[in-house]
């Protein structure tokens, strides 16, 4: 086409010129009258030779447009020819289809690589075919996503604009990463929980703990699990991911058979175990199975924690309350440890959690007793705004010098705490909920002590941790560790102090209700009365105002029922709440007959909303409230919703429950 476009350019250029030479010569003879032409040719004449050129020409150009459009034509049909069989070869070749569909979804026109693969989809509609793209808004590009139809793997991605489907085959690369993802190295470790207790000289208790061997090695049999006995207590465990995804879609059966061994036994036996995954390098791995096992063993036991690198952990099981594991020379050894860190420190300060209560603040009281019994200063971070109503009226009762002396705001304490302070955090292991986080940033020095489940976001490398669940309260722990230290005897316990951790344990225990009560509560308890506690003035401070209880009722009258014995209550999301009254309300509601689990929701704060969750011990309220970002314990747990309201944590708390209750639902036979 070029060639010919060429040719018809010279002849033109040519012509025109011939033409401008011969017109131009001949009125030049013409205007000069040579050869007598102007009298010979006449202005008739000329007017029709001008008239018979510019015929000529315009004949010139409608040959060469003529021209021009052939060619055109010819070379347009050759391009398309080519560039379709092209196109549809690069099509097939790259396994790449398109579907145009009308508003409606219905599919007007595919490309032949979909006929190719026997997809014939004209006249259906796009999401039956695929129902993968149901969710998405059709009016609205998709960059990418996968569905799978007749066993094919399609990555798609649609242009709202141009009402196109791009639709790509990855079957190929899904079934290599499928691959790679089930074989990739999975590591796990398998504690029995209560070993110590089931391996005693009884010959019945032996007989149990080969039947636990027993039941774990077929567990392995049946997953396919490379397990090694590592400790007479504990297993090691090399797995792929398809073997976990099974664990997983089962639900760990492991967790109850184990449990059922217990039946009609005095002990009924349970495990604790972390797996790991998501990275290709077997030490990182074994540090997230390490963490993962401790915290299934803090969290109370009998659970499993699955850690993927990375990303969040999944708690399985813990629906059983944690057994009394705690014995006095543990308890002596954690108190000693206790005691030499004390002495290692420059100072001591002490904090509970944010909304500190009775027994936090008890615990700092009773944590402030051992360390000065060390000779040395020890301080209590105490914000009034942060704390509640009930333990600023107990810390009244010391005179305002010894006040001084006890406790520090959050500023003082930036200024008092060094990188040698030793600090004490009580009845709290998050570091978000505690009363002042940024204290902990200022030491490395830390020293943990909970009666709470671990949660996922705990304080990080603490130099002692002393996490026990079994336990009703952080007062209880402080009192055994006044009482069983090898320093015991130099540690004076003021009745004051000693009154308000006896009202910490009053308050966690619900008097003695909850099923965390256990014989070493009471034991705590006589401890502290060993000290001089008051039942009577450690009852007042746990009382209600005439106001507090009419609010309580009313919260109360307001239940709402969303399941089998689960009920909830809200109140104004205008009237600013202690946190102490959400959790009395749930007491309140627990103790009707027929609930078995309630939750409150109110306004603490302008920031915003608290819920707070109570249980018989048939329901694990802490495997709720985790779902919502919070913790606790199986019968107590509470969490915090900032910038919320109270619908909106209405509406959070309600679909959790639709989710997760069945879950936590507790087999009280077991």
């Amino acid at each position: 086409m070029n060639k010919k476009l060429s040719q018809i350019r010279a002849i033109t250029v040519i012509l025109t010129l011939l033409e401008i030479i011969i017109v131009g010569v001949f009125l030049t003879l013409y205007l000069f009258n040579v050869w007598n032409m102007a009298n010979i040719i006449k202005v008739e004449y000329i007017i029709y030779a001008l008239f018979v050129i510019v015929f000529l020409n315009c004949v010139f150009i409608w040959v060469v447009i003529a021209t021009i459009h052939r060619l055109r034509k010819t070379t347009d049909i050759t391009v398309k020819d080519n560039l379709l069989g092209g196109v549809n070869e690069a099509y097939m070749f790259a396994n790449l289809g398109l579907i145009i569909v009308d508003e409606y979804g219905t599919i007007l026109w595919e490309n032949e690589y979909l006929l190719y693969r026997q997809l014939n989809l004209i006249n259906k509609n796009i999401t039956e075919e695929f129902p993968e793209l149901s969710v998405f808004d059709q009016k609205s590009d998709i960059e990418t996503t996968l569905a799978v139809k007749e066993g094919i793997n399609f990555s798609i991605k649609y242009l709202a604009q141009a009402r196109m489907y791009i639709i790509k085959d990855v079957t190929d690369y899904e079934t290599l990463e499928k691959y790679n993802r089930d074989n990739s190295m999975v590591l796990g470790s398998i504690v029995i929980d209560n070993y110590s207790d089931i391996t005693s000289n009884d010959e019945d208790n032996s007989d149990l703990m080969g039947k636990v061997r027993n039941k774990i090695l077929e567990f392995a049999r049946n997953y396919e699990l490379l397990v090694r006995h590592i400790r007479s207590d504990a297993y090691y465990v090399v797995c792929n991911h398809a073997s976990l995804e099974k664990m997983i879609a089962d639900g760990f059966t492991i967790i109850d058979e184990i449990k059922d061994l217990g039946v009609g036994e005095r002990i009924v036996p349970t495990l604790s175990i972390g797996f790991s995954y998501g990275f290709p390098d077997a030490i990182k791995l074994n540090g997230l199975v390490n963490n993962a096992v401790d915290m299934a063993i803090s969290r109370g036991g009998d659970q499993v924690v699955v850690s993927k690198f990375g990303e969040d952990v999944q708690f399985f099981g813990g629906k059983t309350v944690a057994m009394e594991k705690r014995n006095k020379v543990k308890v002596r050894s954690i108190a000693d440890s206790f005691s030499a860190l004390i002495d290692q420190a420059s100072n001591v300060v002490v904090m509970g959690h944010n909304g500190l209560d009775m027994d936090a603040l008890g615990a700092c009281l009773g944590v402030r007793a051992i360390v000065l019994s060390r000779k040395k200063d020890c301080k209590i971070i105490f914000e009034n705004k942060l704390s509640e109503k009930k333990t600023r009226g107990a810390l009244n009762q010391f005179k305002r010098q010894d006040l001084e002396k006890i406790i520090v705001n959050q500023k003082t304490a930036l200024d008092i705490i060094k990188p040698s302070t030793l600090l004490v955090v009580v009845d709290v292991s998050v570091p978000e909920m505690t009363i002042f986080p940024k204290a902990l940033e200022c030491t490395d020095k830390i020293v943990v002590i909970d009666h709470h489940r671990k949660g996922e976001t705990a304080i990080s490398n603490p130099v002692l941790q002393y996490i026990e669940p079994s336990s009703s309260s952080s007062c209880e722990l402080i009192a055994e560790f006044i009482k069983y230290g090898s320093n015991s005897s130099n540690i004076k316990l003021d009745p004051e102090y000693a009154t308000i951790m006896l009202s910490g344990i009053f308050l966690d225990t619900a008097y003695f209700k909850n099923k965390s009560v256990g014989m070493r509560t009471f034991e705590a308890c006589t401890i502290l009365k060993e000290f001089g506690a008051d039942n009577g003035k450690a009852d007042d401070f746990l009382k209600d105002e005439v106001e507090e209880y009419n609010l309580t009722n009313k919260i109360c009258a307001g239940m709402h029922p969303v399941g089998v014995g689960v009920v909830y209550c809200k109140n104004d999301d205008k009237e600013i709440l202690d946190s102490a009254a959400l959790a009395k309300v749930g007491n309140q509601c627990i103790a009707l007959k027929g609930i078995h689990a309630a939750f409150v929701i109110g306004r603490v704060s302008e920031k915003g909303i608290k819920i707070s969750a109570r249980s018989d011990g048939t329901i694990n309220v802490q495997i709720i409230v985790e779902k919502m970002g919070g913790g606790g314990h199986l019968t107590q747990a509470a969490c915090f919703l900032p910038n919320k309201t109270v619908e909106e944590a209405e509406k959070l708390l309600c679909d959790t429950l639709d989710e997760q209750l069945q879950n936590a639902r507790v087999e009280a036979d077991k």
